[in-house]
C-alpha cells in the first residue's frame, strides 16, 4: 500500500491527550478480564477485515459500506458487553450516561449530513439516465439534450454541500469526545469505558474518511494515535496507516472526485462529451456505442453503491436511535437521570 510523499503530522502532535484506561487496582475478576479480551479481539478482528488489500479498494463505496457495517457490529458489540457484565443502567455514573449519549447524538447528526450527501449524488443519476435516454434517442436533438444534461450534471457532482460546513462545530466536538471520563473505584465501569473508547475510535476513523470522501477535503482526515497497550492498537495503526496514506495521494493527484465510482463515471463522461458537440462522424459510430454502453453500465454501478451505502447509513442511525431510546427508558423507570437533562440532550441536538 503507497504512503504520502512527506509525513503527515498527525491530528494530535503534541502527543497522545488520551490517557489509556488503566485496571490495575480494580480487582478485575477472571471472567471480567475473559470479557474484555473477546471485546477487543473482536474489534481487531474487525479492524483487520476493513483494511484494504487493493489501492483501488480505498474510497470505494463497497469498502464503505463495510466500514458502516464494522460500526454497526461494534454498536452492537458494546451493547451485549454491557448484558454480560450485568452493569445495570442504575449503577452508571451519570458521566458515563453522558459520554454514551453525547457521543450517539454527535453520530445521529453526522448521519443525517452522510445521508444527504448520498440523496445528493444519487440526483446526479438523474441527469446521468437524461444523458443516456437522448443519446438512445432517434431525434435529431438528441445531441443537443445530451449535452445539456451533461452540463447538468457536471455543475451538480461539482456543487457543494452546505451541510459540511454548518457541521463542524459537531464534528469537533465529536473528536474531543474521545477523551473519556476518570473512573474511580469500579472494575466494570473501567472495563465499559476502555470498551466505549475502542468503539468510539473506530467510529472517529471511519467518520473522518467518509467526510473526506464526500467533501473531496482532507481537511477533515484524522490521524489518531492509540497505545500500543490495546489489543487492537496493531490492527488499528495498520488500517489507518494504509488508508489515510492512499487518500492523500488520491487528493495530491489533483482529481476532482475522489470516489472510485463517481471517478469511473466521470472519466467515461469526459471520454463521450466531445462526441456530442457534433454529429458523430461514421469512423466514430463504434467508438460512441462502446462508450454509451460503458456509460449506461458504470452509472447503474454508482446508482446501486450509493444504494447499498444508503441502507447501511440508515441502520446504523437506527442503531443509534434505538439504542439511545432504551437507555432513556431505563433512566425514567429507574430515576437515575432527570428526564429533562437526558431529553434535552438527545432530542435537542438531533440536526433536522
Amino acid at each position: 500500500m503507497s504512503r504520502p510523499q512527506v509525513p503527515h503530522r498527525p491530528f494530535f502532535h503534541f502527543g497522545n491527550p488520551f490517557q489509556m484506561i488503566s485496571l490495575k487496582g480494580s480487582q478485575m475478576t477472571p471472567n471480567l478480564s475473559a470479557l474484555l479480551n473477546t471485546f477487543e479481539e473482536t474489534l481487531a478482528g474487525r479492524l483487520r477485515k476493513l483494511n484494504p488489500k487493493d489501492n483501488n479498494d480505498v474510497l470505494s463505496l463497497s469498502w464503505m459500506k463495510l466500514a458502516m457495517e464494522s460500526l454497526c457490529g461494534t454498536r452492537n458489540d458494546i451493547k451485549t458487553l454491557i448484558a454480560e457484565i450485568d452493569l445495570p443502567v442504575s449503577a452508571w455514573d451519570e458521566k458515563w450516561i453522558d459520554v454514551y449519549l453525547d457521543i450517539s447524538v454527535k453520530l445521529l447528526d453526522i448521519c443525517i449530513v452522510f445521508s444527504s450527501e448520498i440523496a445528493r449524488l444519487n440526483q446526479g443519476h438523474l441527469f446521468l439516465q437524461f444523458v443516456l435516454h437522448n443519446l438512445n434517442s432517434t431525434s435529431s436533438k438528441q445531441f443537443i439534450r445530451a449535452r445539456s444534461s451533461v452540463d447538468d450534471w457536471k455543475n451538480h457532482i461539482a456543487s457543494k454541500n452546505p451541510r459540511f460546513e454548518n457541521c463542524s462545530t459537531i464534528w469537533d466536538k465529536l473528536v474531543e469526545s474521545l477523551d473519556l471520563p476518570k473512573v474511580k473505584n469500579s472494575a466494570k465501569g473501567k472495563l465499559l469505558m476502555r470498551a466505549m473508547y475502542g468503539v468510539k475510535v473506530l467510529t472517529v476513523s471511519v467518520c473522518s474518511v467518509f467526510a473526506t470522501a464526500f467533501s473531496g477535503s482532507a481537511s477533515k482526515l484524522l490521524d489518531l494515535n492509540v497505545a500500543e497497550t490495546y489489543m487492537w492498537a496493531q490492527a488499528f495503526n495498520d488500517l489507518q496507516s494504509n488508508v489515510n496514506g492512499e487518500i492523500r495521494n488520491v487528493l495530491s493527484s489533483g482529481r476532482v472526485t475522489v470516489l472510485k465510482e463517481l471517478e469511473a463515471v466521470d472519466g467515461i463522461v469526459k471520454h463521450l462529451y466531445p462526441m456530442i458537440q457534433d454529429d458523430v462522424a461514421l469512423a466514430e459510430e463504434e467508438a460512441f456505442k462502446n462508450s454509451t454502453s460503458d456509460l449506461e453500465r458504470k452509472a447503474q454501478n454508482l446508482s446501486q453503491g450509493l444504494d447499498l451505502l444508503t441502507k447501511e447509513v440508515d441502520g446504523f442511525f437506527q442503531i443509534l436511535l434505538t439504542g439511545c431510546k432504551a437507555l432513556l427508558s431505563k433512566l425514567r423507570s429507574g430515576g437515575a437521570v432527570s428526564d429533562q437533562m437526558m431529553m434535552g440532550n438527545v432530542e435537542g441536538q438531533v440536526v433536522r
